[in-house]
């Protein structure tokens, strides 16, 4: 059994393969946190401390008892209003219009399976893989409800967290801040580390003692952005790679969110994560409920290396869904960085035609294809194929791309309408526009109201009328701006409507995914500005940055590493110098870190050397005997490529008989001193042999005192090893 109830400590115990997660129901009800970490049994209720501890509060059911304060208890659901002073997982103003909830326990379930949530992207695992805890919080003055989920998927060392707000009452109420899941760690000292960024810079990684009061990262974006990924770590100051204890949590959402972490005054540590305080508030008529999304937790005594894997599998295995999930995707062209708008049907068979005769697999036309869409400034929301600009029909250039025995794929950007278009001009209140107001406008767009339904249906039917001319085999779905005005005609709360637009984003794509399941769609937002396991849910890879620089690449590939798999990453060999950079770098250093990911390219074939054709075929041909490798093998960060002489990468096979590590030089000087790589992830002194040298290497010397990597001439060299088991 993975989950236990103690009836005589009153503890839930949740165990997985290596950790433990514990909670105890206290003598007044209330729902106390114990305990997460490496796997323990008993019960864990000694690490409380009760005293005198002047300004923090009782509540009025301990009496007398001075010692016992919500102030300084660790808990699984902490709200506004039971003289908790720090900062809620909970706050919501009831129909009497205080701001006061008072959640204890009123009873608890224990199922096989995992639970799902209507309407929202979730793990999902079969009956024998998983349990779920159900626990539910009454505050018996209002009646309001919390229903508070706990998935257990035991092999995967990964627990899930969300909760369910039940308008028990006889009012109105307003959600106005829900965060389902915290954290609570009543010693130690700990790190956070998140991952920060802009538009073609996404994903850096930075750590910071989390110290007295509350670092906060999130976005008021409307999506997950750029800025700030929904997904944070925290790790015991001494913690590394591989040794120290650590803990992550991602939220599979991709709207607003907020993480926050900070220390207490009596040095206790309390992290949440959920929903955006900033335009939330949420209404509840009497009878109805709301959802949250679900966060994914994990914990790892073994290091920051061990953490990420944990959620590599999780959610390659158990988030993604569908054909592509866990199969080699096809290795693609996209006609964007070759022909930008500018392009003919002609033109675009002319790339094709290259792309096979080099091997590539799939052939993707880019954005320009529909309405009068020669430029950002028109077109967007008239999702009709411009034939004129094409010489023929959709379904014609299809079938011609496929004749050359290529896949064909298709850009669009669904969510967004210019001013210029028949659309707005026939539906102008479909747009975010706040009435009386001149709009933000971002590449000269509007955002379109996915919170409501009619827009939605409508723009999901104009889509699939696209999508039926012909043998399309992949989508590549793009969101080019961050959402402001905020206003829907239809609400009858603003503060409600930027969660229901993502409500309506889940809605198409879930409908998308049912109605072509054999179409691979690539998610995307200005590359990674949403990056997050709510759309690796509909979408098993996404573009992981606009910024194609493979020295850029290396550090924004390294921070999204840490919780999302190279599966899910986006990645292609693009032209030199680099169309977001000016950076001159060789296409095997291009083609080596685009093979970290999902592997394409993104450049115009036409003006390539016979010398850089022949490169591409070497590349693809080494891609398709390691891709599979790359795709389910475990994976390693060998450097930090913020701080060192090279970013350097590492693949080992399941059954441990194969590793692919990969090395990318960043900094060059006269008289190069010689770098090191420590090898990881191998059997125990075992020898394995480099399949192109034909050297073999002692395992534990490779871990101990790495190989050398060799002092190539020029700016950015590449190197890999192959080893293979010689046992």
């Amino acid at each position: 059994m993975s989950i236990v109830f103690n009836e005589k400590h009153r503890t839930i115990s949740l165990h997985t393969k290596n950790t433990t997660y514990q909670m105890q129901i206290d003598r007044y009800g209330f729902l106390l946190h114990l305990y997460y970490g490496k796997r323990a049994e008993g019960c864990m209720d000694y690490l409380l401390t009760y005293y005198d501890r002047g300004f923090s509060g009782n509540p009025y059911d301990a009496g007398t008892d001075k010692t016992y304060s919500m102030d300084a208890l660790p808990q699984e659901f902490p709200s506004l209003g039971t003289g908790d002073y720090r900062t809620p997982a909970c706050i919501i103003k009831n129909t009497d219009r205080t701001y006061s909830s008072d959640f204890r326990y009123d009873s608890h379930s224990i199922r096989e399976g995992k639970y799902s949530l209507k309407g929202l992207p979730a793990v999902y695992a079969d009956t024998e893989e998983a349990q779920t805890l159900e626990v539910v919080l009454v505050d018996r003055v209002t009646g309001v409800k919390a229903v508070l989920l706990y998935g257990v998927l035991p092999e995967y060392d990964v627990i899930t967290r969300s909760v369910r707000i039940i308008n028990a009452s006889e009012g109105h109420i307003s959600v106005k801040k829900l965060m389902p899941a915290c954290l609570e760690m009543v010693g130690g000292d700990y790190d956070f580390i998140t991952f920060y960024g802009r538009h073609a810079m996404e994903r850096n990684c930075q750590r910071i003692p989390i110290g007295h009061g509350v670092s906060k990262i999130g976005s008021l974006r409307g999506t997950s952005s750029h800025q700030y990924n929904p997904a944070v770590i925290v790790a015991e100051h001494d913690a590394t790679e591989d040794s120290g204890g650590c803990y992550s949590l991602a939220f599979v959402y991709s709207g607003g969110f907020q993480s926050e972490a900070g220390k207490d005054q009596y040095y206790q540590t309390r992290v949440l994560m959920g929903f955006s305080e900033e335009q939330f508030a949420y209404p509840l008529s009497a009878g109805e409920e709301f959802q949250s999304p679900e966060v994914m937790m994990s914990y790892s005594s073994e290091g920051l290396g061990k953490l990420s894997q944990n959620f590599h599998r999780c959610i390659r295995t158990h988030l993604c869904r569908g054909k592509y999930k866990e199969t080699v995707r096809p290795i693609l062209l996209n006609s964007w960085e070759a022909s930008y708008f500018d392009f003919t049907g002609e033109s675009l068979l002319k790339l094709a035609k290259q792309a096979a005769d080099l091997g590539i697999e799939m052939f993707v036309m880019d954005d320009g294809w529909f309405g009068n869409r020669d430029s950002e400034l028109r077109g967007l929301g008239d999702w009709k194929v411009n034939e004129e600009k094409l010489g023929c029909t959709l379904g014609e250039l299809i079938s011609r791309v496929n004749d050359m025995g290529l896949k064909f794929g298709i850009w669009i950007e669904p969510e967004m309408v210019n001013e210029d278009s028949d659309l707005y001009r026939e539906h102008p209140d479909w747009a975010f526009v706040i009435p009386g107001r001149r709009p933000n406008r971002s590449r000269y767009q509007l955002v379109l109201d996915f919170s409501r339904k009619e827009v939605v249906d409508y723009i999901y039917e104009q889509i699939c009328g696209v999508l039926d001319q012909g043998n399309v085999e992949y989508v590549k779905w793009d969101m080019n701006r961050s959402l402001a005005d905020i206003y829907s005609a239809t609400a009858d709360s603003q503060g409600r409507v930027l969660h229901d637009y993502v409500l309506g984003l889940y809605d198409f794509l879930e409908r998308l995914v049912n109605r072509y399941p054999n179409i691979l769609i690539e998610g995307c937002s200005g590359g990674g500005g949403r990056f997050d396991a709510g759309m690796l849910y509909y979408t098993p890879q996404i573009w992981c940055s606009d910024n194609t620089d493979p020295i850029d690449r290396l550090e924004i590939q390294y921070g999204t590493s840490f919780i999302y798999p190279a599966s899910s990453v986006g990645a292609h060999v693009s032209a030199s110098p680099n169309h977001q950079t000016g950076r001159i770098t060789p296409l095997k250093t291009r083609g080596m870190v685009a093979m970290a990911g999902t592997f394409g390219y993104e450049l115009n074939l036409n003006e390539l050397s016979e010398e850089e054709k022949a490169e591409i075929r070497r590349q693809i041909e080494e891609y398709k005997k390691y891709a599979s490798l790359v795709q389910t093998g475990h994976y390693y960060r060998l450097t930090n490529p913020q701080t060192d002489n090279q970013g350097a990468w590492e693949f080992v096979s399941e059954d441990q008989k194969e590793a692919l590590v990969q090395v990318v030089g960043i900094k060059k000087h006269a008289n190069m001193t010689v770098d090191y790589i420590k090898v990881k992830g191998l059997k125990e002194n075992t020898m394995y042999r480099d399949t192109e040298s034909g050297q073999v290497y002692n395992s534990t010397a490779l871990r101990e005192a790495g190989i050398p990597k060799p002092v190539l001439e020029g700016e950015y060299q590449a190197y890999q090893w192959h080893f293979v088991c010689e046992e």
